[in-house]
């Protein structure tokens, strides 16, 4: 049987009710990169993403009586970020006023967490590894 050749995540989409409001959140908020700012026949295109990381997360518009992903109590975020020094991120975050669910970042089995939400309640999942 043949394997599949994935190679690499392209994308993760969090759905919005306000691409502009949540392209802040993300670029000035959390410090990702604007990706792609396209607007074409099916609507606007709106990537963001971290410095060096090939994966991208599209930004998509949802009217505000649609679904809220993510929002789940215990459930991890649809987005999942990673940070050397998630203490010291946290801080910088909070003081950039982005909103945590939790008011200080816990240990668990696996290293540190704490989750952020956006403008609409999409969840964002903090995650430091535990080094060994």
């Amino acid at each position: 049987m043949e394997q599949p050749m994935l190679t690499n995540i392209m994308y993760v989409t969090i759905y919005v009710t306000d691409q502009d409001r949540a392209l802040a959140f993300y670029t000035e908020g959390l410090g990702l990169d604007k990706r792609i700012d396209f607007t074409g026949p099916d609507g606007r295109f709106l990537t963001v993403g971290i410095a060096d990381s090939p994966v991208q997360i599209i930004l998509w518009p949802q009217s505000a009586d649609g679904p809220v992903v993510g929002t789940r109590d215990g459930a991890p975020g649809p987005l999942i970020l990673e940070s050397d020094d998630l203490r010291k991120d946290f801080e910088v975050f909070r003081s950039r006023g982005v909103t945590f669910v939790e008011s200080e970042p816990e240990e668990y089995p696996f290293g540190i967490r704490v989750e952020a939400t956006d403008p609409d309640g999409n969840r964002i999942s903090l995650r430091e590894q535990r080094k060994p």
